[in-house]
């Protein structure tokens, strides 16, 4: 577990010294949010209506603003081709740099969703829901993320081409994540939701380090 927790302290201590990316995902999740009151109005019925939708949209949005950020700068400056060759296996550096990852930007994205649902009138039995399908569903929008970042390393316009990578694998988060707060803001059972939610982050665990490993050896050949 050494060399993992290496990795891991590493990340994190690169992160923290370049907050500001972390502070613009969570500013573009606030301020996108907040737009929405202006464009629908202030109707409480409405805002409530679209609430978890509108919250769970936003932070999927935001979390792909940093996923650009997990290889890229081990990619440019010849990292990666340490991190290939290291005892540590890939796959174990890619889960530590996800939940680096995650815990600068998936977990003040799910510290924000409360306060972002009192704005849009979250009904208040939603909020523990919501809570952990934030807990579970971030996580899991980091780990497909982790895909799409490695398989536009060095591509031309890789923004560009990771969103439409990586949209498409984030609709299941969406929709059970949006399910779960519905129901609970309707005093009807959040429970098949977040298991669904659960499990699609132990597949997103089994799978996706593998998946991303791969394209990070063949970036760097």
């Amino acid at each position: 577990m050494s060399p993992f927790l290496a990795v891991l302290r590493r990340d994190l201590r690169l992160a923290l010294r370049s907050s500001g990316e972390s502070l613009t995902v969570v500013a573009f999740f606030v301020l996108a949010t907040i737009l929405f009151p202006f464009g629908v109005g202030p109707e409480p019925a409405i805002l409530a209506r679209i609430a978890a939708g509108v919250i769970w949209v936003m932070a999927l949005l935001a979390a792909l603003l940093s996923l650009d950020r997990l290889f890229q700068a081990d990619f440019e400056d010849g990292n990666l081709d340490l991190l290939v060759l290291a005892p540590l296996p890939l796959e174990m550096t890619v889960v530590a740099k996800v939940a680096a990852h995650w815990l600068t930007t998936g977990l003040p994205l799910t510290v924000a969703a409360p306060l972002l649902g009192i704005l849009l009138n979250l009904p208040g039995a939603a909020y523990p829901t919501m809570l952990g399908a934030m807990l579970l569903g971030t996580p899991a929008l980091s780990l497909i993320g982790a895909i799409g970042a490695a398989l536009t390393l060095g591509a031309r316009r890789g923004g560009v081409l990771l969103s439409l990578l990586v949209l498409p694998l984030y609709v299941p988060v969406l929709i059970f994540g949006t399910a779960a707060v519905d129901a609970a803001a309707q005093d009807l059972s959040a429970r098949p939701h977040l298991l669904i939610l659960a499990g699609l982050l132990v597949l997103a665990v089994g799978l996706t380090p593998w998946a991303a490993a791969a394209a990070l050896r063949q970036a760097a050949e």
